[in-house]
């Protein structure tokens, strides 16, 4: 039996499909928790178990934790919190859930860093390597998917890159950095729970096809999109105030403010990019099947 939560969300609808395909000819039973099953297709429905509520309560993870032999867990964004308590305090009812029914397995998503001498100052990052300790502590064989930003971050930027061919970071224009695609985080994550041979607690870095900077995803925009796109450098304060001003935590602003400076100093970087912990879609192909169309709708 696999746990799998957030299932409608954005890495969880890739995974979701994947051991749909593969579950059954690994003998595994699935069982997915949302708080709105009309959200799933159909299809799916028929074919999981459901479990209604969110997995940040305690009855919820007790009933959906019971008899399963691995989970996959992602915490959902909550800027109305401090980050300790949208990462870790939304995490313990199940933390003390996976240790009472004696789950066998758990795969998180979490953030490259670990290690680093950013680690301890980087805010959402900090936060998620703090949830990582938390559900390791709980005796599971654990992995981290250690992941750098998304490139679906982009599909924030839609309606600035159709309309003014523009898009925003906080980052130096020339920083490269890894960044991954959520399909390859499911694939990636689909594997660990259905070949459970690996035990103890690790992280596994995964890092997309290559390094890319802002003015490397402008050039690649511009050729994918045919129009000029260029990337605009946002101060750190007027983000913080932008986003303060949207109602967010000023706290869980903050961590996002040091998590984005941590970045432009190098989070990302410690990890070697290797056979193991790459992925496989490149931006020019994440962006012709998904980015381009999302722009271009009207």
């Amino acid at each position: 039996m696999i746990v799998i939560t957030a299932p409608t969300g954005n890495i969880g609808r890739h995974l979701l499909p994947l051991l749909l395909e593969s579950a059954p000819g690994h003998g595994e039973e699935l069982r997915v928790i949302v708080r709105d099953p009309a959200r799933l297709p159909d299809a799916v429905r028929e074919r999981v178990e459901v479990v209604t509520g969110s997995h940040g309560d305690a009855d919820v993870v007790d009933r959906a934790f019971e008899g399963a032999d691995a989970v996959f867990w992602l915490v959902p964004p909550d800027s109305s919190r401090t980050p300790e308590e949208a990462y870790s305090g939304f995490s313990r009812p199940a933390a003390k859930a996976l240790a009472t029914h004696g789950v066998g397995h758990v795969v998180g998503v979490s953030a490259l860093g670990r290690g680093t001498a950013l680690a301890g100052r980087a805010g959402l990052v900090t936060a998620s390597l703090a949830l990582d300790d938390l559900i390791a502590g709980t005796g599971v064989a654990y992995r981290a998917l250690a992941n750098p930003s998304f490139f679906e971050n982009l599909l924030e930027e839609a309606d600035s890159l159709r309309d003014k061919g523009v898009f925003t970071d906080v980052v130096a224009a020339d920083r490269r950095a890894p960044l991954v695609a959520v399909a390859d985080i499911a694939a990636v994550a689909a594997g660990l729970l259905l070949d459970r041979s690996w035990t103890g607690s690790d992280s596994v870095p995964v890092l997309g096809p290559e390094d890319l900077s802002p003015d490397d995803l402008a050039r690649i925009m511009t050729e994918q999109l045919g129009r000029p796109v260029r990337y605009e450098r946002q101060p750190l304060d007027e983000l913080y105030s932008t986003l303060v001003g949207y109602g967010l935590d000023e706290s869980f602003v903050q961590g996002i403010a040091d998590m984005k400076r941590a970045k432009d100093e190098g989070l990302d970087a410690g990890v070697v990019r290797t056979p193991e912990t790459a992925t496989s879609t490149t931006f020019e192909q994440w962006c012709a099947r998904t980015l381009t169309p999302a722009v271009l709708a009207r």
